[in-house]
């Protein structure tokens, strides 16, 4: 059975990528920062509630720890808590503004993984999903047939092209691993105040794409549901 963690899954894209993979048979530990949402959430799903505050290097080995004595291994790890960190004038944006969407986003993500990829080098097929944006893409950024080319911000949309970069680099480290990053698109949750015009089911479809490959799936690539998404 597939052993999966979700990071920042009690709502939104998370909850949902939770509940299909749970629905397809894999055993899947929600990752929340708060205890009781986290334990709600997973007992709602059929999924096992594990603490973790990815802004925390104790708390993600603390995660790693405890997802080792229950498995032994992990075969899919789903970097997904993003912050947005608000719309903040870019002439006034500081570099508190910055690190604070990027000790989300970024360092998060890094914390993570390092604690977890011991346990995904124990896995016959391990895979990396990093939940990236359309607005983390220089080429869709700068398409003026694209709305993202409209949207002037630094944190979040620096944030999101980090984390492109950061899924090639993991890629190329670990060649055994499958590694990728995924854009779910402009979907309707809290994160937008429900703005997005899909729904968080077809937000998810290429997070759980991704999360389902096998050993001969790709890996360093940028895909949404639709396919391809340009650097």
């Amino acid at each position: 059975m597939t052993i999966t963690l979700v990071t920042g899954a009690t709502r939104g894209l998370g909850r949902e990528t939770v509940r299909r993979l749970v629905s397809a048979g894999q055993t899947v530990y929600l990752g929340a920062r708060d205890p009781e949402r986290g334990a709600i959430a997973a007992t709602e799903l059929g999924a096992t509630f594990v603490p973790l505050d990815v802004t925390d290097d104790a708390s993600a080995s603390a995660a790693a720890q405890f997802v080792d004595e229950r498995e032994g291994r992990l075969d899919v790890l789903i970097n997904n808590a993003g912050i947005r960190g608000g719309f903040v004038p870019l002439q006034t944006v500081t570099a508190a503004d910055m690190l604070g969407v990027y000790d989300v986003n970024v360092f998060g993500l890094v914390r993570v993984t390092q604690a977890f990829v011991p346990l995904l080098n124990r896995s016959e097929c391990p895979v990396i999903v990093n939940v990236g944006s359309g607005m983390g893409s220089i080429a869709i950024t700068t398409d003026p047939g694209r709305l993202e080319s409209t949207l002037v911000g630094l944190p979040y949309s620096s944030s999101k092209a980090a984390v492109s970069m950061l899924t090639t680099q993991y890629a190329k480290a670990y060649p055994r691993m499958r590694v990728n990053v995924v854009d779910p698109g402009y979907t309707d949750t809290d994160f937008n105040e429900h703005r997005g015009t899909q729904t968080v089911q077809e937000g998810a479809e290429a997070i759980v794409r991704m999360a389902s490959i096998g050993i001969d799936g790709p890996s360093g690539t940028f895909t949404d549901r639709n396919g391809t998404v340009p650097w």
